[in-house]
């Protein structure tokens, strides 16, 4: 494969303008930690933006960051910290589910993946902290859009259009986002319950007036303590924030709530570590099976799950999405759509091979109208469809 590097955004334009002119696909890449994830990519020439990286412009008062595309995410956070400060959707590090190394994820790779961790319960997705970037579209334009301010109702969101893009759209080469206080404390209740009245406890948590940021189901097949294919229970996680009296204030009303099952208290550092696990993906790193995730309904995750035929799985965003190892196949894929039409949602292959990526939709087929919209809006930024062409949708 060939490789165009460039460590400026002019160099970018540039490079972008002689493939539009000599209609020559690029493969977008920053870090590359998730070049196995979507679609293989139909290109020969690699654009490289690997060396964009610092961080522009940090104003702790504000609660706003701008920094390079490429810039590390675990730069980003160590700065933050320094303020007790952090990026508020909890962003993943997805690498090691697709044998990359941890800790080499980008603030472009999270972006275009909308990679967002467990707090989006709480917090929201990615693409609802990114306020500002700058991007080169399809003609070697550079374009900015959005701020450096937190109120942006100047035309249309074109930042949130990047989010989860996977780089279709524009190489990014800037992105502003907001930050929140990081929480003086985290703590978990966990619930030993089985996974349907786990997943109904997490839902009623979401109801109540104490502002849960973690709601997973963890079944006791990933317990090494457990027999080879578990009892059928497992634990539900309800993740609570605050200082120090607010937070028991609230592991006591939910230990109250909860007073009929059997209950452990998580410490602060259990909590981090636990949920960072959970948004990594990492209970089905180590297995050797393929991946699906799979968004439905919080109220028929537990059917969804049981239609699935799925041994291994696990739950986040009170059971909004499910973490499945299933084959990649064609039988999955069908049973998965069969699961979405029926309650709504999408399914994703988040892990197989190049050949099963190729082959299955690896995202949720679009509607016929959506199709169209989603053909138009990927002409008017990029004419020549040179930007990661086949990555999400096949000849697109």
């Amino acid at each position: 494969m060939q490789r165009i590097a460039t460590a400026s955004e002019i160099g970018i334009a540039d490079a972008v303008r002689h493939a539009a002119e000599t209609k020559t696909p690029l493969e977008i890449v920053s870090g590359g930690t998730k070049r196995k994830f979507g679609r293989p990519v139909a290109a020969e020439t690699m654009l490289d933006v690997s060396a964009i990286t610092g961080i522009v412009k940090y104003e702790p008062e504000e609660l706003v960051i701008t920094a390079r595309a490429a810039t590390p995410l675990a730069e980003i956070e160590a700065v933050l910290a320094t303020k007790k400060q952090t990026l508020g959707f909890a962003p993943t590090d997805w690498g090691p589910l697709f044998g990359e190394p941890k800790g080499k994820a980008t603030l472009a790779g999270i972006v275009a993946t909308n990679a967002s961790g467990a707090r989006r319960v709480k917090a929201g997705a990615a693409r609802d902290h990114v306020i500002g970037c700058r991007f080169v579209n399809g003609r070697g334009e550079a374009i900015k859009a959005g701020g450096f301010v937190i109120k942006n109702v100047t035309g249309f969101d074109l930042p949130k259009l990047m989010c989860g893009a996977f780089g279709t759209l524009g190489v990014l080469t800037e992105l502003t986002l907001r930050v929140t206080p990081a929480p003086p404390r985290v703590s978990t209740l966990a619930l030993r319950t089985s996974p349907q009245e786990g997943l109904r406890a997490l839902r009623e948590a979401a109801k109540l007036s104490l502002d849960p940021t973690g709601l997973a189901y963890i079944p006791d097949v990933f317990d090494p303590d457990e027999t080879e294919g578990g009892t059928g229970g497992g634990l539900a996680l309800i993740r609570v924030e605050g200082s120090h009296a607010p937070l028991e204030d609230k592991l006591a009303r939910l230990t109250a709530r909860f007073a009929g099952l059997d209950t452990i208290v998580l410490d602060d550092d259990t909590t981090r570590i636990l949920f960072r696990d959970i948004g990594d993906g990492k209970f089905l790193l180590s297995r050797n099976c393929d991946i699906w995730r799979l968004c439905v309904p919080q109220s028929d995750a537990h059917a969804a799950v049981e239609a699935s035929g799925a041994r291994f799985w696990y739950a986040d965003w009170a059971g909004g999405l499910l973490w499945l190892g299933l084959p990649a196949s064609e039988e999955t894929a069908t049973q998965l759509r069969f699961i979405t039409k029926k309650f709504g949602g999408h399914a994703t292959l988040m892990r197989g091979d190049a050949a099963a990526r190729a082959r299955l939709p690896v995202f949720e087929p679009e509607a016929p109208a959506r199709a169209t919209l989603t053909r138009s809006v990927k002409h008017a930024f990029d004419p020549e469809t040179i930007f990661n062409p086949g990555r999400m949708y096949k000849d697109l």
